[in-house]
């Protein structure tokens, strides 16, 4: 027991801000600096389902498996981005019945800009910080969120 306790991090007043708090203030960073700028209605659910959708394709539930939501409201944000002609429904080759969801040329180009406007936002956090305090910082977070270490 000793020597868990030497591994745990210190304890906190109630007062201090938590992990998940100081992410979340992060990711209104992210939400409030996309808002601020032109991308034709999309929001950040929007972006979050594109960069779900792999090169080849996906149906829609196994979309919705990876995203966390109801098929239904899956379905709806696909209807959405189709609409906008960001993504193309397609019946799967191997099972007719299978709608497939992939990203059409339009949807490619959103995705490529918004991966590159997050990376300019990784860029000024990394030189709010300094570039190995955040290098380590995004290491932490891809090994937390991944389980690899």
């Amino acid at each position: 027991m000793t020597q868990v306790k030497s591994i745990m991090p210190r304890d906190r007043s109630d007062t201090e801000p938590h992990v998940p708090q100081l992410i979340g203030k992060l990711m209104f960073e992210v939400r409030d600096t996309f808002a601020a700028e032109d991308w034709d209605g999309l929001r950040q659910s929007h972006f979050r389902l594109l960069t779900h959708v792999p090169g080849g394709g996906i149906s829609v539930t196994d979309l919705a498996h990876a995203l966390r939501m109801s098929k239904q409201a899956c379905g709806q944000f696909v209807t959405q981005l189709e609409a906008t002609g960001h993504l193309a429904i397609r019946a799967d080759a191997a099972d007719r019945r299978v709608r497939r969801v992939v990203r059409t040329p339009l949807g490619d180009r959103t995705l490529k800009a918004v991966n590159a406007r997050i990376r300019r936002i990784e860029r000024a956090w990394a030189r709010q910080v300094g570039a190995d305090r955040y290098a380590t910082f995004r290491e932490v977070l891809e090994e937390l969120t991944t389980g690899k270490s």
